[in-house]
C-alpha cells in the first residue's frame, strides 16, 4: 500500500507543477471540496438489481482545484475572449471513497438453504480507493457571464482520467472463516476459475476513466456550490476484492458518484 501512496504523491506533484506553470501564464484558480455518495457496481450481488445497487453504497470525500482560463489573476482582468477560454476549465482532484459490500438478491434469499447460499450470505467485503487525476470541464454557457452574475446556474459536462490506489478487504464467517480458503466461498466461482484467484484482499493500483454531468450555482461573487453525477470505470476487476469468471461478470468494476461541493475563487 505504501508504494501506491508514493505513486499518488508523485502524481500530485506532477499535477501541482502543471498548475504552478499555468499560474505564470496569468490564468486564475479555484479551490474547493466535496462530499458524496457512491453506488458501487461490482461482482457482489446481481446485475441491474435495485437491492444490490442501493445496498452496496458508500461515501466519498475530495478536494478540487480548477484552472479558470476566462480570468487573469495577475492583472484582475479577463483573458482573450476565445471560445475555449470562455467555456472550458481544467479540474484536478484528489479524493477518497469507501463502500461496504454484501451479496443481495435471489441467490441469498431466506428461502434458499443450500451451502452455497450460506457461503454468499457469509461473504462480505469493502472497497476503499484513493484517486488523483484531472478532468476537462465544458460549460455550454459563458463562464464570464456566469462569473458576472448574469445567471445563477452553470451546467457542465466533464471527461478525464484518474490514477487509483485500491485497498479492498475480504471477510467470511463461513466454515473456518479463513478468506484464503476457497472452500469458504461460492463453489461455482472455483469451478470456472481454471485455477486463477477470484478472491483477493491485496492492494494495487490502476487507471480509470471518469465522466460527469452537473451544474454550479452562484452563491457569492467569489464562491459557487456544485452538484455532479459521475460515472467511473476501472481498468481492473479486483477493486472490490472479487473477480469471478461467471457469465454474469461482463465488465470491470465501476461506480456512480453523486457529489455536492463548494468552490472558492482565488482572487
Amino acid at each position: 500500500m505504501v508504494r501506491h501512496i508514493k505513486k499518488l504523491i508523485m502524481m500530485f506533484g506532477l499535477i501541482f507543477t502543471v498548475q504552478t506553470s499555468s499560474a505564470q501564464l496569468g490564468f486564475s484558480h479555484e479551490i474547493g471540496a466535496f462530499v458524496g455518495a457512491v453506488a458501487f457496481q461490482s461482482d457482489f450481488g446481481i446485475r441491474s438489481n435495485f437491492e444490490t445497487n442501493s445496498g452496496n453504497s458508500g461515501i466519498a470525500l475530495g478536494i478540487v482545484h480548477y484552472i479558470n482560463f476566462a480570468y487573469r489573476a495577475d492583472c484582475n482582468c479577463y483573458t482573450t475572449d476565445t471560445y475555449f477560454n470562455d467555456h472550458f476549465k481544467i479540474r484536478s482532484e484528489i479524493s477518497w471513497n469507501k463502500t461496504p459490500l454484501n451479496h443481495f438478491g435471489e441467490w441469498v434469499d431466506d428461502s434458499r438453504t443450500s451451502a452455497d447460499a450460506d457461503k454468499l450470505r457469509a461473504h462480505s467485503g469493502e472497497a476503499q480507493n484513493w484517486d488523483i487525476g484531472m478532468q476537462l470541464e465544458y460549460f455550454p454557457r459563458s463562464i464570464r457571464a456566469f462569473s458576472a452574475g448574469a445567471y445563477s446556474f452553470a451546467p457542465f459536462a466533464a471527461f478525464g482520467a484518474h490514477f487509483v490506489s485500491f485497498n479492498p478487504s475480504v471477510e467470511t464467517t463461513y466454515g473456518d472463516g479463513n478468506p484464503l480458503n476457497n472452500n469458504n466461498f461460492y463453489s461455482a466461482w472455483n469451478t470456472v476459475s481454471n485455477g486463477d484467484p477470484y478472491v483477493s484482499a491485496e492492494s494495487g493500483s490502476t487507471w480509470s476513466v471518469v465522466s460527469s454531468i452537473g451544474t454550479r450555482y452562484k452563491l457569492t461573487v467569489l464562491s459557487d456550490l456544485f452538484v455532479e453525477l459521475r460515472w467511473q470505470y476501472y481498468f481492473d476487476d479486483f477493486i472490490d476484492g472479487l473477480n469471478h469468471k461467471l457469465p454474469s461478470n461482463k465488465a470491470n468494476d465501476w461506480n456512480l458518484w453523486l457529489n455536492f461541493g463548494y468552490i472558492y475563487y482565488l482572487d
